[in-house]
């Protein structure tokens, strides 16, 4: 059996620390009793795949604003055979391109890629959105540092990431993927649009944009709408929400102020009677490889920390 991985880089991405994680969840996920995901910050799915692979998951929902994001899930849920066709020419044109040349092939598709956003309706699935999701997973392997970024004007804007060997044509995760995808509802919506779909046998996860600790780590407008302190604390109370009116279970990641300033208190503050905790992840997103090093992250709960020897294998 394939295990199903994450189909793309994704700044922020979890699969590094899914063996981290693994001592956070709920310890009802781990009897059998949750059988409920829900995830309204999609990104590259890793915490997703991890978990309802390993654990009885009956039905996820999945959202994420990022439109040409969740159009490529959608995609890859119904349509696998057909993105395959596209990504294996992709693959080919790649591979048979000369080295000082991929840079002309990949501005000519992301310019393609953002022409074509005025002829697409994200709300009803149809054939264009095969080609559109088969750009998306190309732009993402071949782009610097896998990178999602929107100008002002919102097209996609990441420069070339000069790469050897690439894979954008891997059959065997994207059919896994497609299989671990039937049981998902995957809707392109906001955070709050989860509520109606969380109940007391439910794991939410929660991964948003994550607080800048520096003036110059912000990755808080992929979509082209940044993700402030105000927004920030709107979540918080969204989590305190959905903690007293579902009686779900809820993990949410995000920075750790304290690795630029220790007296930062903001989620202490934002989070006050929750559980905190810190785990230790690669910076891997930074142009200057002596900045690219080890950084607390922060796990926020509202259950209790009951640790699990076991580690996953993912």
């Amino acid at each position: 059996m394939v295990i199903a991985k994450p189909f793309l880089k994704w700044a922020g991405g979890k699969s590094q620390l899914l063996e981290q994680f693994e001592n956070y969840y709920p310890n009802e996920l781990r009897k059998g009793i949750i059988k409920n995901y829900v995830e309204p910050f999609l990104g590259g799915g890793a915490l997703f795949f991890a978990v309802a692979q390993r654990y009885k998951i009956q039905n996820a929902y999945l959202s994420d604003i990022n439109k040409d994001l969740i159009l490529t899930y959608q995609v890859i849920q119904q349509r696998p055979d057909d993105l395959l066709n596209f990504l294996e020419q992709y693959q080919k044109d790649y591979d048979q391109t000369k080295q000082e040349k991929r840079n002309e092939l990949f501005l000519a598709v992301r310019k393609h890629f953002n022409l074509q956003r005025f002829e697409i309706n994200y709300k009803e699935l149809s054939d264009n959105w095969i080609p559109r999701a088969a750009q998306f997973i190309f732009l993402n392997k071949t782009c610097f540092n896998g990178l999602f970024r929107l100008n002002s004007k919102g097209e996609f804007n990441v420069p070339y990431g000069k790469y050897k060997n690439v894979i954008i044509f891997d059959e065997c995760n994207i059919l896994a993927v497609s299989k671990v995808l039937q049981r998902a509802e995957i809707k392109q919506a906001d955070y709050p649009s989860c509520f109606d779909k969380v109940n007391e046998n439910t794991f939410v996860y929660f991964d948003p944009p994550y607080r800048p600790i520096s003036r110059t780590a912000s990755f808080t407008t992929y979509t082209g709408t940044e993700f402030t302190d105000k927004e920030q604390l709107q979540l918080a109370q969204f989590f305190r929400k959905l903690d007293k009116e579902k009686g779900a279970k809820l993990m949410l990641s995000n920075s750790d102020p304290k690795n630029q300033n220790p007296e930062d208190d903001f989620f202490e503050r934002a989070f006050a009677g929750y559980n905190i905790f810190r785990v230790s992840a690669n910076r891997a997103i930074n142009c200057h490889g002596n900045k690219r090093g080890k950084i607390n992250e922060l796990i926020i709960t509202n259950y209790p920390y009951e640790p699990q020897t076991l580690a996953i294998n993912f």
